[in-house]
């Protein structure tokens, strides 16, 4: 790729950039961008540097600073200062840490035994799309669903929150989740950024708080409860926390059902194929988040010198794995550009590896099958508008900002 430079926000890649990423595998798999970093495409070279300890997330503040300069006061500000405490940013033993206690609160025990819940909220919300006129799904439905979930497991009541509460949340971390994207931020977008993740931090902090005094049996009051004495998570780390989970419901799960209803649309035989065939649900998830993931790519930093693919990496050099490159790899997938939701034994790498494997992953799967199950149960005719759908224009999370959904039974 004779002058080629990797740009996350160029137009072409944010349009479109599987033809990129293939000519990237092909010729440039460990390619070195001008804007200071590694970029890696294959899913070997991904995988290899997603499992392997002696990369990690490394220091912070000179990672952000990559993007702007020296002076750049990162933890002066907000959003980014927020971002440096989430446990997915942190390497061992803090990462540890914090992550055996969410994981413990958020337990396949806990997230199995809502499945009955997440079943009546997806019918509740897909009967009332069904009703609106010209409605836009991400917003009327992919936000809301994964939002409620989140919502019904932290124990949110509704004294608690309303539907205007609820869209001031879902903007708040909208506007917040920008710090993790690939790029400085323009300044009007950080002092947003800033301000939201103020009122975010405000909110849970004030939920934390209600449920020290009177527990619950939901994830909040666990969350709470997680770990004893000096192990305990603290305030800071509870809200932390609790918005991370909060803010990857929106954007992660949201955005992996807008994706799969559009290529469920956009290929008809595949549509049909999982209509006759519900026992392929499961399969059909894992080749949404294979073909069109939700999250593109994620950062590792080099705490030893290493070699990938022929290529030196240095003590702090940063690397980014693009796995939504690596889920199309004709080395490891079959027929690996074409959407099929036949069972496949290679599975994507969309949720990460390594001590940083994404600590939702089963119940982003499980509201992606439910949300199958009822919309095909329900609404077996239901159409997508493709020619009319229209991208959000950001590079980490990939997804749609509209999307015309009709439902019929």
């Amino acid at each position: 790729m004779t002058g080629f430079n990797f740009n996350p926000m160029d137009p072409d890649m944010l349009r479109d950039p599987y033809p990129i990423f293939r000519e990237m595998r092909e010729t440039d798999p460990i390619h070195r961008s001008e804007l200071g970093f590694w970029v890696a495409t294959r899913y070997d070279d991904c995988r290899s540097i997603l499992i392997d300890k002696s990369f990690g997330q490394g220091d912070f503040v000179k990672n952000i600073q990559l993007f702007y300069d020296d002076s750049f006061d990162v933890l002066a500000q907000p959003a980014y200062a927020w971002l440096s405490r989430v446990f997915v940013m942190q390497d061992p033993p803090q990462h540890t840490r914090v992550r055996d206690l969410v994981a413990s609160a958020l337990s396949l025990k806990r997230i199995t035994e809502m499945a009955p819940r997440i079943r009546r909220l997806s019918q509740q919300q897909l009967q009332k799309f069904a009703e609106r006129e010209d409605a836009n799904f991400i917003t009327d439905f992919a936000y809301l669903f994964p939002t409620l979930v989140m919502c019904d497991m932290l124990g949110m009541q509704e004294g608690e929150f309303s539907w205007e509460l609820l869209a001031e949340l879902n903007q708040a971390v909208a506007d917040t989740f920008p710090v993790f994207e690939t790029r400085a931020l323009e300044p009007d977008e950080l002092a947003l950024a800033n301000r939201q993740m103020e009122f975010l931090t405000e909110f849970f902090d004030e939920l934390f708080q209600r449920r020290k005094k009177h527990p619950r049996d939901d994830l909040t009051t666990a969350m709470v409860s997680a770990g004893d004495g000096e192990d305990a998570l603290t305030p800071e780390e509870l809200s932390t926390s609790v918005i991370g989970l909060f803010g990857a419901g929106f954007e992660t799960t949201a955005h992996m059902i807008g994706n799969g209803l559009f290529c469920l649309g956009d290929n008809p035989e595949q549509r049909l194929k999982l209509r006759h065939n519900m026992n392929l649900v499961d399969a059909a998830v894992e080749e949404i988040l294979r073909f069109e993931s939700s999250l593109q790519a994620t950062y590792r930093t080099a705490l030893e010198p290493r070699e990938v693919a022929g290529q030196k990496i240095e003590v702090g050099e940063r690397v980014l794995t693009i796995v939504a490159a690596a889920n199309r790899d004709e080395r490891h997938f079959d027929n690996p550009e074409s959407f099929d939701i036949s069972p496949r034994s290679q599975k994507p790498l969309t949720f990460g590896g390594g001590i940083h494997y994404c600590v939702g992953a089963a119940l982003a799967r499980l509201e992606g099958k439910i949300f199958l199950e009822e919309l095909f149960s329900r609404y077996p005719n239901f159409s997508v508008d493709t020619e009319s759908a229209r991208l959000r224009g950001a590079f980490l999370f990939r997804g749609y900002e509209d999307l015309r959904v009709t439902l019929r039974g």
